[in-house]
């Protein structure tokens, strides 16, 4: 990894739209520019993706270390050489586990109560993702306190999902296993790599380092 283990063990997850517009390059600089263990890719809204497009973006990702969720899609996961799937907590969340379990990751996200948590983990889900990837406004409060809630009482790792970078700092204080870096955050004009190293400062002395 480009950086060592955080002091806080949270370790980073990347949110990516798969737009034309996403270069596989903004992909690989990124997850070398922190300890990131997962990138998340997402379909643009109303959109098919294509599985030559994602193994390509997934490449870059997986060469460091990196597993790759598709969100959504589980039947691209073997398809684009995927490591699984960040599915919605619910009914289908089920059929997603019996269809990939053990081979491939099954993370259960968009979680919005502690009832929807408990099934989803008890379910065999390999993580819990709080809140959605791409978050809507005043959404952090109730996903850090479902992460404070979670992280005191299981063993199954959580996901908190941050929006600005003082909510990165705000999650792993909490006890996130995970923090995800929305699509939106990552897409700061700075630049993928150096929002995601200024989150991995931020993880590292756990205050608001640059």
């Amino acid at each position: 990894m480009a950086n060592p283990p955080p002091a806080t063990c949270a370790r980073l997850m990347l949110v990516f739209t798969v737009t034309p517009a996403l270069d596989p390059r903004t992909v690989e600089a990124a997850v070398r520019a922190g300890d990131v263990a997962c990138v998340v890719l997402r379909a643009p809204v109303g959109e098919k993706l294509d599985a030559a497009r994602l193994a390509e973006i997934a490449a870059v990702a997986q060469r460091h270390d990196a597993a790759v969720l598709l969100e959504g899609s589980e039947g691209l996961v073997a398809a684009a050489g995927l490591d699984g799937v960040h599915v919605a907590a619910g009914p289908g969340l089920d059929s997603v586990l019996r269809l990939l379990k053990p081979a491939a990751i099954v993370g259960a996200g968009g979680l919005v109560t502690r009832h929807e948590a408990m099934v989803a983990g008890e379910s065999g889900a390999d993580y819990v993702a709080f809140g959605a990837l791409a978050p809507e406004a005043g959404d952090f409060f109730r996903v850090r306190d479902l992460v404070e809630w979670w992280a005191e009482l299981f063993e199954v790792p959580c996901v908190g999902v941050a929006s600005t970078l003082d909510e990165v700092t705000a999650l792993a204080g909490a006890g996130a296993d995970f923090v995800a870096l929305s699509d939106a955050l990552l897409a700061s004009s700075e630049g993928a790599a150096k929002v995601v190293a200024a989150a991995q400062a931020r993880l590292a002395t756990g205050d608001d380092a640059q």
